[in-house]
C-alpha cells in the first residue's frame, strides 16, 4: 500500500527534476519572439531590444516574426498553439490581451488560459492629441468644445479595438461628449490624415507622435496616466484636468504558450528584468516616450485579469459591436 501511495509523488519528483534540467540546458536551440503587428512599430521595438539581449546572454539567436492581421490574433493564435516549451514567445500588448477578446463571443484565443504569463517589459500612457487647427489648448477646452459643438469633433485610431480606439470611447463615456471616431487600418494611415488635418483628434501613445509633437505639428492636450510624462513634463495628466478616470496605457509584455515548465519561465523572467534595468535600454525606450518595466509572471497575470475586466466595461457601456 505504501509504494502505491509513493508513485505520485515519485512522478511529481521525476517531473519537477525534469523541469529544472530544462531550464538549466535552455535554450539549446533559437528561439522566437512573434510580434503579432507590422515591423517598424513599438511592439517590434521592444521585441528587437529584448531579442538582441537574449542572444548576448544565451548565445542563440533570437528570432523577431511578424505575424500581424485580425488587431493581433493571428500571433497570438499562431504562439497560443505552439510546444510548451519556451523556444516561442509572443511579444503581447494590452490591445491583443485585455481589448481584442472582448469584441469576441466567442474569441479565437484566450488570453489568460491559453498562455503563460513571463513579464513586463514596458509601459507607454495615452496621450491626446490634436491637430493645430483645433481650437482648444487644454482638456477644458477641448470637453467645452466638444459640447458646445457635438458630433462636430473627430477621431482617428488604428483600428476598432485597438487601445486607441478604447482609449477614446473611455474618453466620450467619462466627459460626457459626441467625437466620431473614425478607424483606419494602422497607425501610420491614421498619423497622415491627424498631420493633414483630415481628422482633429487622436488617442495615442508616444511611439512616432513625440516628434510631431516637438516640432508643433501637433499638439498634445492631456496624458491618460498618473503621473505626467518626463518627456512632456509641460502636458498635464487627465486627473489633473478633472477626469481621474481616464487612465489607459498600453503595456507590453511577454507570453508563452501554456504548460511551459514555471522553471523556464522564471529563466526568460530573470533575463527580462535583467535587460530592463540596463541603463542604456532604459534610456533609449524613454526617448520614445516608454517606460521600462518588467514584473513577476504573477504580477503580469493580475493585470491582463484586471485590464479584460476594464476594458470589458467600456466595450458594453460604449456600445460597440461584438461579433
Amino acid at each position: 500500500m505504501g509504494s502505491v501511495l509513493r508513485l505520485p509523488l515519485i512522478i511529481l519528483s521525476g517531473l519537477a527534476i525534469s523541469s529544472i534540467a530544462a531550464a538549466q540546458d535552455y535554450p539549446v536551440r533559437p528561439i522566437r519572439i512573434v510580434v503579432p503587428f507590422v515591423a517598424g512599430g513599438g511592439t517590434d521595438l521592444l521585441a528587437r531590444t529584448l531579442a538582441q539581449k537574449f542572444n548576448e546572454t544565451w548565445g542563440q539567436p533570437a528570432i523577431v516574426d511578424n505575424r500581424p492581421g485580425g488587431t493581433g490574433a493571428v500571433g497570438s493564435v499562431l504562439v497560443a498553439q505552439s510546444a510548451p516549451d519556451g523556444y516561442t514567445m509572443l511579444l503581447a500588448t494590452s490591445s491583443t490581451h485585455a481589448i481584442s477578446p472582448n469584441f469576441f463571443r466567442k474569441p479565437p484565443y484566450h488570453p489568460v488560459t491559453e498562455f503563460a504569463a513571463v513579464s513586463l517589459t514596458a509601459v507607454a500612457p495615452e496621450i491626446v492629441v490634436a491637430h493645430p487647427s483645433v481650437p482648444a489648448s487644454s482638456i477644458k477646452e477641448l470637453v467645452a468644445l466638444a459640447k458646445t459643438k457635438p458630433a462636430a469633433l473627430n477621431y482617428a485610431s488604428p483600428g476598432t479595438g485597438t487601445i486607441g480606439n478604447m482609449t477614446g470611447e473611455l474618453f466620450k463615456i467619462v466627459t460626457g461628449t459626441a467625437i466620431t471616431h473614425i478607424p483606419y487600418k494602422g497607425s501610420g494611415a491614421a498619423m497622415r490624415d491627424l498631420l493633414g488635418g483630415q481628422v482633429q483628434l487622436m488617442f495615442s501613445g508616444p511611439s512616432g507622435m513625440l516628434q510631431h509633437i516637438r516640432a508643433g505639428k501637433l499638439k498634445a492636450l492631456g496624458v491618460a496616466a498618473r503621473l505626467r510624462m518626463p518627456e512632456l513634463k509641460d502636458v498635464p495628466t487627465l486627473a489633473e484636468s478633472g477626469y481621474p478616470t481616464i487612465e489607459a496605457s498600453n503595456w507590453y509584455a511577454v507570453l508563452t504558450s501554456a504548460g511551459t515548465p514555471v522553471a523556464v519561465i522564471q529563466k526568460i523572467n530573470a533575463e527580462i528584468v535583467r535587460a530592463m534595468q540596463l541603463p542604456e535600454i532604459k534610456e533609449m525606450l524613454m526617448r520614445q516616450g516608454y517606460e521600462a518595466k518588467s514584473s513577476t509572471p504573477a504580477e503580469l497575470a493580475a493585470l491582463i485579469k484586471e485590464d479584460l475586466a476594464k476594458w470589458n466595461k467600456v466595450v458594453k457601456s460604449s456600445g460597440m459591436q461584438v461579433d
